[in-house]
């Protein structure tokens, strides 16, 4: 029986991912047998799984599990219930994942053990906290050795947050277009100056850059993904290397982020909302989230701002997605979560008009947004008049892009008269003859039935709950 392993896992030798009956596996090739034996009975999985630091997971060898050839061991890791990619964290999230992956660096020298690579990838969201993903990611340690993962560190952690940090918190989205790390040779062009009379960008991303350079030159071909560190002959002991990561971690967190005021990271504070308007809004969230009679275990928040009615949803729901444009917004919605619960929320950085593309080898290695998107239910508060009419989006492509994620939908129609709308068309001819109460619910209702409509009390807004009309034909 040959497996397919999934897009994402498909260049590890030591193993694979593969999906069945919606639940995800990794096999364990008869390759990695000693290592993952030894790992096992080193004692440092349980610490990191104990510590919070790993997944932990099952083995089930024993089961009806298909595998493919060359199988020694199959594993069932722990559910993550949405997989979110380096792109769409907020800055302190992309922070805290490289800290994990420092600590879990150290503990594993601890154990007599090595992280093989450093990929921002191997990290997903568990209940408002980093963890590490990648069981087969760990090897023995051999004296004088250099860390293999050094320069993969630095280009998928390190370069990113100093550029967000220091030149615009934008430029994270690199990451889109350079999958394996922002090359280093480009984030040294783009720092500043200053830069380089900061030891630790000076030594981890300057010199390193230089150091690559100079090293594809001699050999007249483009370097490896192999540490730059093995081209020195002199041995790196173990002390030396806990030193390097020691480094690092100073690094990392010297690299911070101020979010300034913004439109959206404040536009709780500055909405035409009376107090009275939004309570009744929050009121109707939960009355409308409560009168679903199935399981919501992912619920997308689309245009979540900083994540108020995401945290309204998430006493309905395994888990709520709460995305947005605004960096700010995003950045101030994850550092919530940190400080306070609940704590089944997972912020993210998302543009609706330009979502997350399908990147990597064939266009495969990372899932769309769409790809991901699928869920039990949407939240789409003051949302659909910022697609319509900023973005020139027909209302039944809104309609149909929702019906396709979801069954379920809880979303906020918000009219002309409306002092945001007005703004949003102070600046353009307004071309848009149906956006009109009647218009939006013709357009939805060729994806949606009406289940409950609801005037917000004090303002002019109306406010929905939805069913696709595909899970009537279903059910």
């Amino acid at each position: 029986m040959t497996l397919d392993a999934l897009p994402s896992s498909f260049r590890d030798p030591s193993g694979f991912v593969f999906a069945e009956n919606d639940r995800v596996y990794r096999q364990i090739n008869n390759g990695f047998a000693k290592h993952f034996d030894q790992f096992m009975s080193s004692g440092l999985y349980e610490v990191l799984v104990d510590k919070g630091y790993l997944v932990a997971h099952e083995d089930v060898t024993a089961s009806n599990i298909q595998r493919g050839p060359d199988c020694y061991r199959v594993i069932a890791p722990e559910v993550i219930p949405y997989i979110a990619y380096p792109y769409e964290w907020s800055f302190s999230q992309l922070q805290d994942a490289a800290m994990l992956t420092l600590r879990i660096q150290t503990v594993a020298l601890q154990h007599g053990y090595i992280l093989k690579d450093a990929s921002a990838y191997n990290v997903q969201f568990r209940h408002g906290k980093p963890v590490f993903i990648d069981t087969l990611s760990f090897e023995p340690y051999v004296e004088g050795v250099p860390w293999v993962a050094y320069r993969q560190f630095c280009q998928h952690f390190l370069a990113p947050l100093a550029l967000m940090a220091r030149v615009d918190v934008g430029l994270g989205k690199l990451l889109v277009t350079y999958i394996d790390g922002i090359p280093l040779s480009l984030a040294s062009s783009l720092l500043p100056l200053t830069t380089r009379f900061n030891y630790s960008l000076q030594t981890h991303i300057h010199l390193h850059a230089k150091m690559q350079e100079t090293y594809a030159d001699a050999a007249g071909t483009p370097t490896t993904a192999k540490s730059d560190t093995t081209k020195n002959p002199r041995q790196l002991s173990k002390t030396g290397l806990q030193a390097i990561v020691e480094s690092l971690a100073s690094a990392v967190k010297s690299q911070q982020w101020k979010p300034p005021q913004t439109e959206w990271g404040d536009y709780y504070d500055n909405t035409n909302y009376s107090d009275g308007s939004t309570d009744e809004k929050r009121r109707l969230v939960h009355d409308y989230l409560s009168a679903i009679d199935e399981p919501l275990n992912v619920v997308h928040d689309l245009g979540a701002n900083t994540g108020e009615f995401s945290r309204i949803a998430a006493r309905h729901a395994g888990l709520v997605v709460s995305q947005d444009i605004d960096p700010v917004a995003v950045e101030r919605n994850y550092r919530r979560l940190v400080s306070e619960p609940p704590k089944n929320v997972l912020p993210l950085l998302q543009d609706l008009y330009a979502p997350s593309p399908a990147i990597g080898w064939g266009n495969e290695e990372r899932d769309s947004f769409r790809q991901r998107g699928r869920c039990d239910a949407i939240l789409a508060l003051a949302l659909v008049h910022h697609l319509a009419i900023s973005n020139n989006t027909p209302l039944s492509r809104i309609a149909g892009l929702f019906a396709e994620l979801a069954q379920w939908l809880v979303i906020e129609f918000v009219p002309k008269s409306d002092s945001q709308v007005a703004r949003l068309l102070q600046t353009r001819e307004d071309v848009f003859p149906h956006y009109n109460q009647q218009g939006f619910e013709e357009a939805f209702s060729a994806y949606f039935n009406i289940v409950r409509s609801e005037a917000v009390a004090g303002s002019e807004r109306q406010l929905y709950l939805m069913r696709s009309l595909k899970s009537d034909l279903s059910g």
